[in-house]
């Protein structure tokens, strides 16, 4: 499993993320890295404390069966979803678009366009007045982790 990001834990990221209030402060990737093992030790993780770029993209992610995007802002969504489409055109690309607010359940879905796996509402782009709240983050995460399952064990 390979993990990517550059940012660091901060108070809000724990009401939606799998963060520890004693994480607070640490490196997203590097506390990630630490619970995957909690989990499972027996888990390969490599993490990469790393603002990616396209050249990045494809450079670290060359060898994975699946590509996960779990950004919050949309020019890093935009970024990951068009160096894939562009330059890795067969590696399945499973993105969260839509995750925004609360309720409204049943505008969430899964849609597949070739090798691009869109989950979430395709609307709701998170800003200061409609942040990203656990329940619509987790749901759509889910339904991320379940597409991947779907590729891997189809294949």
């Amino acid at each position: 499993m390979i993990i990517t990001d550059f940012d660091i834990i901060d108070k809000s990221n724990l009401t939606r993320q799998y963060y520890f209030y004693n994480q607070i402060g640490q490196k997203k990737v590097f506390a990630l890295k630490d619970n995957i093992y909690l989990i499972n030790p027996k888990i390969n993780v490599f993490a990469f404390d790393i603002m990616l770029k396209p050249l990045d993209i494809i450079n670290i992610f060359k060898h994975c069966d699946v590509i996960v995007e779990a950004f919050d802002k949309a020019e890093m969504k935009q970024m990951i979803i068009e160096t894939a489409l562009t330059k890795m055109p067969d590696k399945p690309l499973v993105t969260g678009l839509g995750i925004a607010g609360w309720g409204d359940n049943n505008s969430i879905k899964t849609r597949k366009i070739d090798n691009l796996y869109i989950c979430g509402d395709e609307k709701t782009e998170v800003s200061e007045n409609f942040p990203p709240l656990a329940p619509r983050v987790g749901i759509v995460a889910n339904m991320q982790a379940n597409t991947v399952l779907e590729i891997l064990l189809n294949n």
